[in-house]
């Protein structure tokens, strides 16, 4: 994965039914080419699936809690897989390779806890995390804010 699969998937994350002829636009490349790419990512698992989201069932709504986690790696673990495994996650809407004590900062929405636990979970046995440590926000952003 490269740069402009990295922006791909962000552009994806927010559109997913844009068409390869706007995404390819979006990214400098031309419909096929974009096409090329969304596919290959589709078929290396990098992209598991597309689902619309609904009112009712998003983590935005009052009852979505929204958290950082802090994520150090196994020491057997690979960066660049942490990484795709972890943007593969449709909770996780944002990763940034950090300084300090720690490797990543994921920042999530989730439904509930459980549904947090089974994040953290999932990153811990199939992504690589080795340590977490969570953080939830007790307001929302301020730009969601009235």
């Amino acid at each position: 994965m490269d740069d402009l699969d990295g922006e791909i998937i962000g552009i994806l994350r927010t559109d997913g039914r844009i068409s390869f002829s706007a995404l390819g636009a979006a990214v400098g490349l031309s419909t096929n080419a974009a096409a090329a790419r969304v596919r290959k990512l589709e078929a290396s698992g990098v992209i598991v699936g597309y689902r619309a989201v609904l009112a009712d069932d998003s983590p935005l709504g009052p009852l979505g809690l929204e958290a950082f986690i802090d994520v150090r790696l196994r020491a057997d673990a690979d960066s660049d897989t942490f990484l795709l495994a972890a943007l593969a996650e449709p909770e996780v809407r944002d990763a940034a390779h950090v300084t300090g004590p720690y490797d990543y900062l994921l920042h999530v929405w989730v439904s509930d806890t459980t549904h947090l636990n089974e994040l953290l979970h999932r990153l811990k046995k199939q992504a690589g995390a080795g340590q977490t440590q969570t953080r939830l926000a007790l307001r929302p952003p301020a730009t969601a804010r009235e």
